[in-house]
């Protein structure tokens, strides 16, 4: 008989812990509450679909996803087609203030969001832009946009400079250069970076709360506002969490085979 080794029992353990979670929020999103507060079981009791057919009816939650979704896309692309021509300025480039600029830049990711509340607040009602989707988006760029740039630049400083004077000396325009030839070789980068925007933008609760009231209203504010005269809906709102997992998984699978270059910078 073969013996266990320690990792692989350590491993096992950490696995199984890892996904309790998991398990035990579509456990509870296949009952309802009754059943949820009363007697502790391990596999559903009476399971059913009741929360889910709750949440694709009713227009107050499938919105929320079609919110989230919107203004998360949207902010992908805006941040996105800012960081990759800044990044490749950072890398390419030196100027007066170069290394100031871009540690201010970080400077704002490390920022509480709280901070910027009121001002982002005061300007979407003075512009209009108040409970739209554009204005979370843009709201989420400041945060998103400085990370992307953080992460691009070091992509883009791995590729040798001569990449970039072979195409000049080949006839290429700078964009088809870029959009050609220099994407493709820092397309980890991309997808790491679009990984961790989406991420950020998606599960980011204080902005979307206190920039949307109704039109625009993500499906993170409406999983708090469940609570009625009986209490809280914990079914429903098992079932809302479960679904939130869906997009997140989605991207990891579409990014999988470059997370783990991503996140060593390209160095692996």
């Amino acid at each position: 008989m073969k013996a266990v080794r320690p990792s692989g029992l350590a491993l096992t353990c950490y696995l199984i812990l890892l996904m309790l979670p998991l398990y035990w929020l579509i456990k509870m999103s296949l009952q309802s509450n009754e059943d949820i507060l009363g007697t502790f079981s391990l596999l559903p009791v009476n399971p059913s679909f009741d929360n889910y057919i709750t949440i694709f009816t009713d227009s107050s939650w499938y919105l929320g996803y079609v919110n989230s979704l919107t203004y998360v896309l949207m902010n992908v692309t805006i941040v996105l087609l800012v960081a990759l021509p800044a990044a490749y300025a950072f890398s390419r480039y030196r100027f007066i203030g170069d290394k100031h600029m871009f540690f201010w830049l970080l400077s704002n990711r490390m920022a509480p969001p709280a901070v910027f509340l009121l001002p982002f607040f005061e300007l979407y009602h003075a512009v209009g832009l108040f409970d739209t989707h554009i204005a979370v988006a843009l709201a989420h760029c400041l945060f998103n946009v400085p990370l992307a740039v953080w992460i691009l630049e070091g992509f883009m400083s791995s590729v040798p400079r001569e990449v970039d004077e072979m195409a000049y000396i080949d006839g290429y325009s700078f964009p088809r250069f870029f959009v050609t030839v220099f994407l493709p070789l820092v397309r980890n980068g991309v997808g790491v970076t679009a990984f961790f925007c989406f991420m950020y933008s998606w599960i980011e609760l204080l902005m979307a709360r206190t920039l949307t009231l109704t039109d625009a209203k993500p499906i993170s504010v409406t999983m708090t506002r469940t609570i009625s005269a009986a209490g809280l809906d914990w079914g429903l709102l098992a079932a809302a969490g479960t679904l939130t997992l869906i997009p997140g998984a989605l991207v990891i699978w579409f990014v999988r085979n470059y997370i783990a270059k991503g996140f060593a910078l390209g160095r692996v």
